[in-house]
């Protein structure tokens, strides 16, 4: 072990997964990969046999968690649609059509504020640099911190409406149930 390296501390961030099962390697590694891999160049990260990566990433595919694009060889890659799903559930499983729907409400003040103080509707349609120019108050590391924010909050507003539409839905079921 290396003076860097502690015996009660989590591993380094090049094998945080050192301590898991296979499986689990597999999908941290999935979790972390921007571009579709190879089950070998995936296999050769977690230290694993390739057969073995393979299996695994076939079922994390029937999962939808990866999508596999076919070729010689296959690749394969994360399915940010399968956790944006997950997180929009979850969202509406832990929270009350109250609760989201006071989120919603929240967000949407905080994104008519950046609105009204950028003259925009969206984070999208304000140059960061000029903006910051043009400004006695904010430098460009504050707007673009503010467009960060703003963007942020918008996709988050469209997550909690999702699963507010879903929560209101399913208690709409049950109580028709």
């Amino acid at each position: 072990m290396s003076n860097t390296e502690s015996a009660d501390g989590p591993p380094p961030f090049e094998n945080a997964f050192r301590g898991d099962d296979v499986e689990q390697r597999i999908y941290g590694t999935i979790l972390q990969t921007r571009e579709p891999a190879t089950a070998n160049a995936i296999a050769e990260r977690v230290d694993c046999d390739p057969k073995t990566a393979r299996k695994y990433l076939g079922w994390f595919a029937d999962l939808g968690i990866v999508t596999r694009h076919d070729g010689h060889p296959a690749t394969y890659e994360r399915n940010d649609a399968y956790f944006e799903w997950r997180r929009i559930n979850q969202l509406a499983a832990e929270h009350s059509v109250d609760d989201l729907q006071e989120r919603v409400r929240k967000l949407t003040t905080r994104i008519a504020d950046y609105e009204d103080a950028y003259g925009a509707a969206k984070p999208a349609d304000v140059d960061a640099v000029a903006t910051a120019e043009d400004s006695a108050e904010r430098d460009i590391d504050d707007v673009y911190s503010d467009l960060g924010d703003w963007t942020t909050a918008r996709e988050e507003r469209e997550r909690y409406e999702r699963a507010r539409q879903q929560r209101a839905s399913a208690d709409g079921e049950q109580a028709s149930g």
